[in-house]
């Protein structure tokens, strides 16, 4: 039985990179060979070589929303931090959020802006069981535009502490982000150039989207000992009829289905699990572990992932647990740049 401490490793925090590179597409590219079981290094604009015309390139064109707020405890000015995780059709919202002292029901909370104006003001409704509360907006105005108006890019942690820059709004986002809900980015998406993917689709691959909303438990620790014993969080995500039928197609002609990051790999094998590859919609809270029998992806684009987490339980199960360990050994022998704004490794 696979065990977490497993999956920890030692990372310099020199290679935690904190900026994007100038051009995305100038990333490094570690393409990993499982069948031949040896790696060389190259670039993310070498992409349209190593693709071929039967292949099929999918990518996750959820789009991050503004999810961060910032705020004030209306009548003791205490600092309020929150993550906006999603909205009710009654017009609640899910939050995760920190203050000094003990928050109560009913209390009001005032939110700053981007340009550091008091804003609209929040009336926090009961605590749930999960640690998130629920609390009502004092607009009704939809959540999408006051979060463009009052949010800030959530970014991890590990990149300058949370506090995101300007430039942040246009770097974590996909160049094809399309459908607006995720709170973290599909980070190895983020190495696409508009003229990458034009480059791809002109050698005659195929480009297809899917949808997963990014949720909050995608980058936690898995805190359990034993892998079997990890509840996985759920996350929304739409795999449609034609995205199907053009990956099928794929298939049919010998081509490799290609996942660009670790959702895409969770919606295309949910929705293979039945055996065949089919349209999905729906939450899904497949855990990929030790002992999975992948049915629909055949190579994986994906970034270099923090240790103890399910995205790096992912990639050693589908590239090869001591394969992607060494992978990851030379890569920091190599000062590859880590985590979102890092480099990127293909396995194939």
């Amino acid at each position: 039985m696979a065990e977490i401490d497993e999956y920890d490793y030692q990372l310099p925090r020199q290679l935690i990179a904190q900026t994007p590179l100038a051009r995305r597409s100038d990333a490094r590219l570690m393409v990993v060979d499982r069948r031949r079981g040896c790696w060389e290094h190259l670039h993310v604009r070498d992409l349209p070589g190593l693709l071929g015309p039967a292949d099929c390139l999918v990518l996750n064109d959820t789009r991050v929303i503004p999810a961060r707020l910032l705020g004030f405890r209306t009548h003791t000015g205490g600092r309020w931090e929150a993550l906006f995780l999603e909205a009710s059709r009654e017009g609640l919202w899910r939050v995760m959020c920190k203050t000094r002292g003990r928050l109560v029901p009913g209390e009001s909370i005032t939110l700053i802006n981007a340009q550091g104006r008091e804003d609209i003001q929040l009336r926090m409704g009961p605590r749930q069981d999960d640690g998130t509360w629920v609390v009502r907006p004092m607009t009704a105005e939809a959540p999408l535009a006051v979060l463009e108006r009052v949010g800030r890019v959530p970014l991890p942690p590990y990149i300058r502490k949370g506090e995101m820059i300007q430039s942040d709004r246009e770097s974590y986002q996909t160049v094809y982000a399309r459908q607006p809900g995720a709170i973290a980015a599909p980070t190895a998406g983020l190495h696409f150039t508009r003229e990458l993917l034009n480059q791809i689709e002109r050698r005659g691959t195929k480009v297809v989207t899917l949808t997963l909303h990014v949720g909050v438990g995608t980058f936690k620790p898995i805190e359990s000992r034993s892998l079997a014993e990890h509840r996985m969080h759920s996350e929304w995500a739409n795999l449609s009829p034609e995205a199907v039928e053009l990956i099928l197609a794929c298939r049919h002609r010998g081509g490799r289905v290609v996942a660009v990051g670790t959702t895409t790999v969770r919606v295309l094998e949910t929705a293979a699990l039945g055996g065949r590859l089919k349209p999905f919609s729906g939450k899904t809270d497949l855990f990929i572990r030790p002992g999975f029998s992948f049915r629909a992806v055949d190579a994986l684009l994906t970034n270099f992932h923090l240790p103890r987490t399910t995205l790096l339980v992912l990639a050693r199960t589908f590239g090869g647990d001591e394969l992607i360990k060494r992978a990851y050994e030379e890569a920091i022998r190599e000062e590859y740049r880590f985590y979102s704004y890092g480099d990127a490794m293909l396995i194939v």
